[in-house]
């Protein structure tokens, strides 16, 4: 099953492309006759549809205020999926794509101090909200890692707030020192975090003993949940369509709900985008995704359909 929207997204085009760090391509996208994009707050990203039935979810990085553009920022991953290679091989300056967007499930959240955590292409998120937290007078600090100084990208955008940044790359300063960065809790602090998984759960652990919701994280590429439960058959009740299915263990809900004909946005199946999430009228979900708060699973009151599975013989969904 290929990645899919039920919506065509915005054309766009590249109006400009230039190499942020080594391996890393910065694109300025704006609508082919120009005009005012859908506005955005830090921590939004957009998904590029590309050809072949490629979706992918790329942060903003650019200035909210800046109406008629959208800048990202895309690493090559050789060992990914197809879609960084093909926004490398593809994505000239004037080249044509569609978008869809923007969604933001890591918002920066007001608080009078700010720790911002990068690994990598993660400053990404992390470059507006820095420059959000600056404008807004608030305390904070980026310690920002990468494995060498060429492959990190923006550091010509950071260098202007002196120490509140702090650039350790790997092959100068070994793993970042998050336990010195990070403190001991206090009282109005936030932490955001982004990068690769290694780096989120060594943050996640020692965030652990901070207050409840300190924490945000983007992923870009899902965590691996810790003892998950067996997956078993149960019913999914489409309430909207009026409709009783079937989840064999073997796929997912969005599998059968699409396959049944019933329209549902969904990117990247693998619980990190937040487009396939579904309000749960009744029946309590088994969370599998990388995206929701602990708040929100407690709550059961949505599900990312992709993913997750039914803690009983019985959903109740808003489809």
């Amino acid at each position: 099953m290929n990645d899919h929207l039920t919506v065509d997204g915005t054309a766009l085009v590249v109006a400009a492309r230039t190499d942020a760090a080594d391996g890393v391509a910065a694109l300025t996208l704006r609508r082919p006759a120009g005009g005012p994009l859908p506005a955005w707050d830090p921590g939004a990203h957009i998904d590029l549809l590309l050809d072949g039935g490629l979706i992918r979810q790329y942060s903003l990085c650019g200035d909210p205020a800046d109406e008629d553009v959208w800048q990202i920022a895309v690493l090559r991953e050789a060992q990914g999926r197809g879609g960084s290679a093909y926004v490398h091989e593809h994505l000239t300056e004037g080249t044509e794509v569609r978008a869809r967007g923007p969604r933001n499930n890591f918002p920066l959240r007001p608080a009078a101090r700010h720790l911002f955590v990068a690994g990598g292409i993660g400053i990404t998120p992390l470059l507006p909200m820095v420059e959000a937290a600056q404008a807004a007078g608030a305390d904070w600090r980026l310690l920002y890692g990468g494995r060498a100084r060429t492959s990190m990208a923006f550091l010509d955008r950071l260098a202007r707030y002196g120490e509140r940044v702090l650039v350790r790359p790997q092959d100068e300063f070994g793993l970042l020192d998050l336990t010195a960065f990070l403190g001991t809790p206090e009282e109005g602090t936030l932490v955001h975090a982004c990068g690769p998984e290694p780096l989120l759960r060594a943050v996640q652990e020692r965030c652990a003993a901070w207050p409840p919701g300190t924490l945000g994280v983007e992923r870009f590429a899902p965590a691996q949940p810790a003892g998950a439960r067996a997956a078993e058959a149960f019913e999914v009740v489409l309430a909207r369509a009026g409709r009783t299915l079937t989840v064999p263990p073997d796929r997912s809900v969005l599998q059968v709900v699409t396959e049944a004909g019933v329209p549902v946005d969904f990117s990247c199946q693998e619980g990190t985008c937040g487009t396939c999430e579904t309000d749960v009228l009744d029946g309590t979900p088994d969370h599998r995704d990388s995206l929701l708060s602990e708040d929100e699973r407690a709550a059961g009151d949505t599900m990312l359909i992709c993913v997750s599975r039914s803690r009983g013989p019985r959903l109740v969904l808003d489809l």
